[in-house]
């Protein structure tokens, strides 16, 4: 069965939108690329700090709501239609329940072909990163660095501790079929 859909899953700062990139550049066809931050960039402003939508607590702690949770549910469907219609998709998400996001994802998904990547890095190594970035909350990637990855199952997993984004998306590629 033919690859729709590549689903990355990992932590804050962990190096996922790199190895998107990076895919999007070493894989033959083309791939759109979406992922959780643009899902919340594209919430209204007043969900983005909210009990309803989504909060960040000062120490990295996230936390959602119901209505998060019903456009999340949306955005899945309409993710998994744009696959179901032809497009090819590659998802950067940070499973913060773990093995429960990734069902949310599995119900959305059906029968459709996907590839499950595990992006992991220590968390000392993350940490830095979201330092270095300057634009998240500080404690998030501490934080997510092993709970996004409790009970979900992977077909591949990287590590981007010492592995470059664009060796981790080749060793991804030559599991796309």
């Amino acid at each position: 069965m033919t690859t729709q859909m590549i689903i990355l899953n990992g932590g804050s700062s962990s190096g996922k939108s790199g190895i998107v990139r990076c895919l999007q550049a070493v894989l033959p066809d083309p791939w759109l690329a979406f992922g959780v931050d643009s899902f919340v960039d594209a919430m209204p402003a007043r969900m983005q700090a909210s009990d309803e939508g989504i909060e960040i607590a000062a120490d990295g702690v996230v936390s959602v709501g119901a209505d998060f949770r019903a456009l999340e549910a949306a955005w899945m469907e309409g993710v998994v239609a744009m696959a179901r219609a032809g497009a090819r998709v590659v998802i950067d998400e940070v499973f913060l329940g773990g093995a429960a996001s990734q069902k949310r994802w599995q119900k959305a998904l059906g029968d459709l072909a996907v590839l499950w990547v595990g992006v992991r890095c220590e968390r000392s190594v993350a940490t830095g990163r979201e330092v270095a970035r300057g634009d998240r909350v500080q404690g998030m990637a501490s934080l997510q660095a092993d709970v996004v990855h409790e009970g979900v199952i992977y077909d591949l997993e990287v590590d981007t501790t010492h592995t470059e984004s664009l060796e981790c998306a080749r060793t991804i590629a030559t599991h796309v079929s």
